[in-house]
């Protein structure tokens, strides 16, 4: 899969969030759980709560891999709620309901693929019905957890403008994934199931971590922007765990005051800032900061008259849990 990046398109190149994908792919861990072992404990924790008959057309509509329906997901944002996204899909042109289900009509079989026809005969009432199930989804199994999948997400987000920061886009992308390798004019993702090159015409690229997907997909049909989604930093078994008890293990691991100063640099912070925000003394937070800096956690630059400390990609994993 390639991308075709003009110099137009270099800089619109911009990160985003998607509720709606991240949906999608719960469905899909509660059907192919093997594929996903760091969804294990939220699976544990709520497959035997989502009502049969949702489970049942959720698993028709959104299928286990392959092509996902277009509907699911708006254009990944950073402020993109799922209310929002729901909104939205209550209010899908049924035209591209019905072309959707389609799509997935062509790649099911059997009884699978019949069902998929007769949806797509009334897109109307198949759109209600799917809204309605995702929504009650969503409530039972997602929604919980989503305070914790947004922090993982924008931690990601936050990591990722850094290291292009520090090494420009060729650096950025070929930290995303061992997928993606980025060109002099392209990005290449190497793909399962799907080949393809896209010119990106001055529309820039999206890019969007994931927690659930944990296998690089791709948006590329307009008037959808091209949109690639990748594995999120960050994310273990235990990121379903309340954050209260990450950072209980975080203090057991490295000290009540040093987890407290790692916890804060969330975003760059002088040593008096991390200090106070951890209520340590400066000399007190200097000296964890050291010892951060020493074990690959943290990384310090100079801004002007100031030193800047804020987590590297192994922090924020740490920090993640």
């Amino acid at each position: 899969m390639e991308f075709r990046l003009a110099r137009d398109d270099v800089s619109a190149i911009r990160f985003g969030v998607s509720p709606g994908h991240e949906f999608a792919h719960a469905v899909r861990v509660m059907l192919r759980p093997q594929e996903n072992a760091l969804a294990w404990g939220w699976l544990r924790a709520v497959r035997d709560r989502v009502p049969a008959a949702d489970a049942a057309l959720l698993r028709l509509v959104v299928g286990e891999s392959g092509y996902l329906p277009d509907f699911f997901a708006s254009e990944p944002a950073w402020d993109l709620t799922p209310e929002e996204e729901f909104e939205r899909l209550h209010r899908a042109d049924p035209d591209v309901v019905q072309v959707c289900l389609r799509k997935r009509a062509a790649r099911a079989e059997g009884r699978s693929r019949e069902a998929l026809a007769r949806m797509a005969e009334d897109p109307r009432r198949a759109r209600v019905a799917v809204a309605e199930s995702a929504e009650r989804f969503w409530e039972i199994a997602v929604a919980p957890f989503w305070p914790r999948l947004q922090r993982l997400l924008h931690a990601d987000i936050g990591s990722r403008t850094r290291r292009l920061a520090l090494g420009g886009l060729s650096g950025m992308f070929d930290s995303l994934n061992e997928a993606v390798t980025w060109g002099r004019d392209a990005v290449r993702v190497r793909m399962r199931w799907h080949a393809e090159t896209v010119d990106c015409a001055g529309r820039g690229l999206v890019l969007a971590p994931s927690v659930f997907g944990r296998f690089c997909a791709v948006v590329t049909e307009p008037p959808a922007q091209p949109t690639l989604y990748y594995p999120a930093l960050g994310v273990a078994e235990t990121w379903h765990r309340p954050e209260s008890d990450r950072a209980r293990a975080l203090e057991v691991l490295l000290g009540a005051g040093r987890a407290r100063v790692f916890l804060e640099l969330r975003e760059p912070l002088a040593t008096t800032e991390a200090a106070a925000r951890a209520g340590v003394a400066a000399a007190t937070a200097s000296h964890h900061l050291a010892a951060l800096r020493d074990a690959g956690l943290i990384a310090s630059r100079r801004a002007g008259r100031r030193v800047l400390h804020v987590r590297t990609p192994l922090g924020d994993s740490l920090a993640a849990g």
